[in-house]
């Protein structure tokens, strides 16, 4: 006979004290820390389930909220708690900006341990809702039902096109209305389901992985272009037509259609060949008269009017003068690169991606701009001394590097190359206050700016001025 499993630890009628790391909240019960998931706020009171024990804390979920938080706001949309986006809905907004910025402020304090300036208060985004300018869609046959729907016996079909059920990549939730990107994207995405559906094209299972139908990507630029990217998971030659040619019939106003098949274990199309159905391979940001064309693999921040504070400041603490060798590291596209280049000497923009960097060399060409050069390969071994001697000492370095912040080397390559300045933009302010740190010998903090890109998340940008001492 098996051993009967012991049953769950439910703690009953606790107060949640704070919020925590990753979106996490904080419940503390006989001085031990329990890190909770689950739509709740500071000042609930909860009852809770333990998922996980740990020496020093442990963790759970909320089971039943018996007392609302005066935290709390009335989420707008249909889907919060069930979508994975938009986790911090029900929070007030000055408390969600509050809580950034004191995530900025403990990181950077407890991580870096380094000598810090008054943090400015956090920059708001102007636009709360409709302000992502990329969403992915994934077409499955496991759609997730909900509670209601299960309730009413629904008979609603089981094929679906919407966003995957948080830690559920094989659960995918229908989409009404989605608050995230302006319109013709909820149009777009409910038209493609609906053909797809009456048409009977089977959609991709990826458990199995198999089905003709596996990803629709919509993205939409402040200039009024929209690209759409349909993936199939076979190389049905038929199907693929039908399906690109409604679309093209239905939205004829895209900037760009275009399509990919992939038929390997992921999603991942960065090792894909990307097909032009119609229109141009590309839509076009403009940023202070600049034109950035973005393409199927291009990276641009997802929150293009945010993206132009986030520069705006990154340039201000440049204190470029037209004198400066500008290193733009982690270059992406070159939108930094190029957005710095007419108050520079020159600018060498170095990224891992060989597609970004193509990009960037013609985001410099359409704007005619000639003091920018730019250089592919892995950041750690590329950026060395002999690649600083072959191009020159950086008087600024501008970083934005991934979430996982810069590898050693880089730090290394950064002190020995010692410009006057670094400005550090990061995604994560903990890998950020790592590299302060290590950085600190020879630098000091002047300036630090947070920068709110994703209302109704977690996350945070920040940029910091670092001085040579």
């Amino acid at each position: 006979m098996s051993k009967n499993k012991q049953k769950p630890q439910i703690i009953e009628n606790v107060t949640v004290s704070d919020f925590a790391a990753e979106g996490k909240c904080i419940v503390k019960v006989d001085g031990q820390v329990i890190f909770i998931e689950g739509n709740v706020a500071p000042g609930d009171v909860v009852d809770v389930m333990i998922t996980r024990k740990k020496s020093n804390y442990r963790e759970g979920v909320v089971r039943k909220i018996h007392t609302y938080s005066d935290q709390r706001v009335a989420p707008f949309c249909e889907h919060f708690g069930l979508c994975g986006g938009c986790k911090w809905q029900h929070i007030a907004l000055d408390t969600q900006l509050n809580q950034k910025w004191q995530q900025v402020h403990d990181h950077l304090h407890r991580i870096a341990k380094v000598e810090l300036p008054t943090i400015f208060p956090i920059l708001a985004s102007e636009s709360t809702q409709y302000y992502r300018n990329k969403l992915e869609f994934t077409f499955s046959p496991h759609r997730w039902l909900t509670t209601d729907e299960i309730a009413n016996q629904t008979d609603l079909p089981r094929n679906v096109l919407g966003f995957h059920i948080p830690k559920r990549f094989d659960r995918i939730l229908h989409i009404e209305h989605c608050y995230l990107q302006a319109d013709p994207s909820n149009q777009i995405r409910l038209a493609v389901n609906g053909f797809a559906q009456k048409s009977g094209y089977t959609f991709y299972d990826s458990v199995n992985q198999h089905g003709q139908l596996r990803n629709l990507i919509i993205r939409t630029a402040s200039t009024g272009q929209v690209m759409v990217i349909v993936q199939f998971g076979e190389n049905n030659a038929e199907v693929v037509e039908a399906t690109m040619q409604f679309v093209h019939a239905q939205f004829p106003e895209l900037a760009s259609l275009q399509y990919i098949i992939n038929t390997k274990g992921n999603d991942s199309y960065q090792d894909q060949t990307v097909e032009l159905y119609a229109g141009t391979p590309y839509i076009e940001e403009q940023m202070e008269g600049l034109t950035f064309r973005v393409g199927p693999k291009s990276f641009y921040q997802t929150n293009a009017q945010q993206a132009y504070n986030l520069y705006k400041i990154a340039r201000q603490y440049a204190q470029l003068t037209g004198h400066e060798t500008v290193y733009d590291l982690y270059t992406g596209t070159g939108t930094i690169a190029n957005f710095v280049a007419r108050q520079s000497k020159k600018v060498v923009g170095v990224e891992y991606v060989p597609d970004a960097v193509k990009d960037a060399v013609v985001n410099s060409t359409i704007n005619e701009i000639y003091n920018t050069s730019f250089f592919a390969g892995d950041m750690k071994t590329l950026l060395n001394d002999d690649f600083v001697a072959q191009h020159g000492r950086p008087d600024v370095i501008i970083t934005d590097p991934p979430r996982a912040g810069m590898d050693a080397p880089v730090v290394q390559t950064i002190l020995r190359a010692a410009p006057q300045r670094v400005v550090y933009v990061s995604c994560n302010t903990a890998t950020q206050a790592r590299d302060l740190a290590l950085m600190d010998e020879l630098y000091a903090v002047r300036s630090v700016q947070p920068v709110d890109m994703f209302p109704h998340t977690h996350h945070v940008e920040n940029v910091v001025l670092l001085e040579k001492r």
